[in-house]
């Protein structure tokens, strides 16, 4: 655990139980000087310190709602006393209490108010020390002006160190900010991702079942085994589709609510890319894949990427294709670059309207942010056959960030 979630979790207890925080200290401070009530002679001395000291204390239960406030009453209480003589100077819990005080307002109040208080706290040490010149200056005041350098050093350091804690409350306030936006950021960036894969998945999937469907219509009639055949393809196609959205669907869902024992499918690589062409030639179109290098040795990622250039590039031949279209594909690993390319022959019909349906689409864009994660580039556009060709670049080399 780092500095900043051990402090942020403190904070986090502390705002859970206020009640600790705020009660224990004024009883710190009461325990703290019952040595010296209890060491008082008399049964009248005792009550009247013990009055004094819980007069110091109880104020402190308010000290972070109204610190400037708490801090004039032990001031005020601390100057009657100290000319009254009627709380030992040795009262420790009594002294704390007004550090206390002062640390809240440098903590809680604003500047001017804090200079006000310092100001107020050096006057009344100063004159405290001062008090102590005559003939019956105790033992330990031999050093008045030592005493009065250790008593300005405390007081600022309590100063300060309400200020610092001002500032680191702001600083993690700050970062825990940072951090949630952080995660709501990578949360944002994983939907995303989710929301692309999803669209790949269901128009391929949706584009394959719509041409089995059209196939089946017709074969039901005139050969019932083929037509059956094909509707059990679509049924395969579907369930195959929902395994990955269920899949999908489970990265942005809360951790708790998977199952501990559910299957995570790897991505689909270059190994998957003939069950991709079964289901595609299923639906009619006629497709033939070429390979030339190791495509083996790809990243992963690269994989999956070509992939879904593929698999949307034969989705989009799906929503065109006549009964005489073909299809090639063809993946070539060389040099440190991968060139994926995907043609079709028609059905053949004017550039300018093949590509008002398809140049602004989606899956155009989806193809050309997966290789431009590679560091490539996607050009798509009619062939000299009437049809559509696609053709992406990426390199090999690990994704820059």
């Amino acid at each position: 655990m780092s500095i900043i979630d051990r402090l942020s979790s403190w904070r986090w207890a502390d705002r859970t139980h206020p009640w600790v925080r705020r009660w224990g200290v004024p009883l710190f401070c009461v325990a703290l000087g019952l040595p010296s009530v209890l060491g008082s002679a008399g049964e009248s001395g005792v009550a009247e310190e013990l009055a004094l000291t819980l007069a110091l204390t109880v104020p402190l239960l308010w000290r972070e709602r109204r610190p400037m406030l708490v801090f004039a009453l032990t001031t005020a209480i601390a100057v009657l006393t100290a000319y009254t003589g009627a709380l030992d100077s040795a009262n420790a819990g009594a002294d704390l209490a007004r550090l206390v005080a002062l640390f809240n307002v440098g903590r809680f109040a604003t500047p001017g108010r804090l200079l006000i208080a310092l100001a107020v706290s050096l006057t009344q040490l100063v004159a405290w020390a001062v008090g102590l010149w005559g003939d019956n200056q105790p033992e330990f005041a031999a050093r008045p002006e030592i005493l009065i350098l250790l008593g300005t050093v405390t007081v600022t350091a309590v100063v300060g160190l309400g200020l610092a804690t001002r500032l680191v409350n702001v600083v993690i306030a700050a970062l825990q900010k940072e951090k949630d936006q952080r995660a709501r950021l990578a949360v944002a960036q994983e939907r995303a991702r989710v929301s692309k894969e999803m669209h790949d998945i269901l128009g391929h999937t949706l584009a394959v079942m719509v041409g089995l469907a059209d196939g089946a219509a017709g074969l039901t009639e005139t050969e019932p085994k083929r037509g059956a055949e094909t509707l059990r393809t679509i049924a395969d196609s579907g369930r195959g589709a929902l395994t990955e959205l269920r899949q999908l669907l489970a990265v942005i869902g809360d951790d708790n609510d998977r199952p501990h024992d559910a299957l995570h499918a790897p991505q689909p690589g270059l190994v998957d890319l003939d069950p991709l062409i079964e289901r595609v030639r299923a639906a009619g179109p006629s497709v033939t894949l070429g390979t030339d290098g190791d495509v083996t040795t790809l990243a992963p990622g690269l994989q999956l990427a070509v992939y879904r250039i593929v698999q949307e590039a034969l989705t989009n031949t799906l929503k065109y294709a006549a009964a005489d279209t073909s299809s090639s594909v063809r993946v070539t690993v060389a040099h440190g670059t991968v060139h994926v390319d995907v043609e079709d022959t028609g059905p053949r019909r004017s550039p300018r309207a093949r590509r008002r349906s398809t140049g602004n689409g989606r899956g155009l864009i989806g193809m050309r942010e997966r290789a431009a994660i590679y560091q490539g580039q996607v050009t798509a556009g009619p062939n000299r056959e009437g049809g559509w060709s696609v053709h992406a670049r990426l390199l090999t080399t690990p994704p820059s960030p």
